[in-house]
């Protein structure tokens, strides 16, 4: 009960971090909202009264007051641009799509990692662990914002094999190329996850014993190595499934699809000051309530962690 009070406890603390460092980072964006909204030929006195009615004309504190009192209760406050929807019930409407999307991703990486990082750590030092390494590099490398119009370019405009931006987002073909945008990156750190774990695991004596009695190679790697090699690296891929949704922001963007991401930047531009928080809130609550489960379930799976 100690270490579950104490991690409840370390992740409300963080979220209340989060409620204040959100407010006062949105505030240095850059721009004025109510020239977003007006633009350049309103009035001052337009101006003004725009400003009021956005409660711009506050002091930062009561501002401040304002937006916990509207976390609170959960609406996370009224857009600027859409004063009649509340933040949450914009994002609400879209989060679904972000989700699916943030999943197919997950999905991608494991399925890509796994394979990829046993053979590496089997191979070790030759052929198939270098070009392993070297996919793993390579996908730490790519940025998305550099891979996602470059698989369009492949598969969606020169092959067509799959759906172009704005096409049809009803089939889950329409996922592929955005998830795989998303998964690259997660799937190079799971591969040398992987690769690191199960080198680790093929050294132990009970693997020794195991060749030593004539099990065959690939019974040896996936029912005694890889079984007991997948505990860290589902750490490491469970946690970064938050990270996954922060990924999605320019993904969603390239590929026109509805999410978070899209919201977000929309809002963004807009200057609509409320929108923008909440989004960068919601992702960084996930982020912590997703770190929170995997710390929980570790140390049910291995109880040196509460210990520790």
């Amino acid at each position: 009960m100690g270490y579950l009070a104490g991690r409840l406890a370390r992740a409300l603390l963080t979220v209340a971090g989060l409620v204040t460092i959100v407010f006062l980072l949105v505030r240095l964006i850059p721009g004025d909202p109510v020239e977003a909204i007006l633009g350049d030929q309103a009035g001052p006195e337009e101006k003004a009264e725009l400003r009021q009615a956005l409660q711009l004309d506050r002091p930062i504190g009561a501002q401040y007051v304002s937006f916990l009192g509207d976390v609170v209760d959960g609406s996370l406050g009224t857009s600027f641009r859409r004063p009649d929807r509340s933040v949450w019930s914009m994002m609400h409407e879209v989060l679904p799509d972000t989700i699916i999307l943030a999943l197919a991703a997950w999905l991608v990486a494991w399925l890509v990692a796994i394979p990829l990082g046993t053979l590496a750590a089997a191979r070790a030092g030759r052929g198939w662990d270098k070009l392993a390494s070297t996919a793993a590099v390579a996908g730490l490398a790519i940025p998305n914002i550099w891979l996602g119009p470059l698989l369009i370019l492949a598969f969606g405009v020169k092959l067509r094999w799959l759906p172009l931006p704005g096409d049809d987002l009803a089939g889950p073909e329409a996922l592929i190329l955005p998830a795989i945008t998303i998964g690259t990156a997660l799937a190079a750190v799971l591969t040398r996850q992987t690769r690191a774990a199960m080198i680790e695991i093929l050294s132990q004596q009970y693997i020794t014993a195991a060749r030593a009695r004539g099990v065959p190679s690939i019974p040896l790697l996936l029912r005694h190595a890889l079984r007991n090699a997948l505990l860290p690296v589902m750490t490491i891929g469970a946690a970064q499934l938050g990270a996954l949704l922060s990924g999605t922001v320019v993904t969603e963007k390239i590929f026109e699809r509805p999410g978070l991401g899209t919201l977000f930047l929309d809002a963004f531009f807009a200057r609509d000051i409320p929108v923008v928080q909440g989004c960068v809130l919601l992702i960084a609550v996930i982020y912590v309530g997703v770190n929170l489960a995997v710390d929980l379930a570790y140390g049910i799976v291995d109880p040196r962690v509460r210990l520790s």
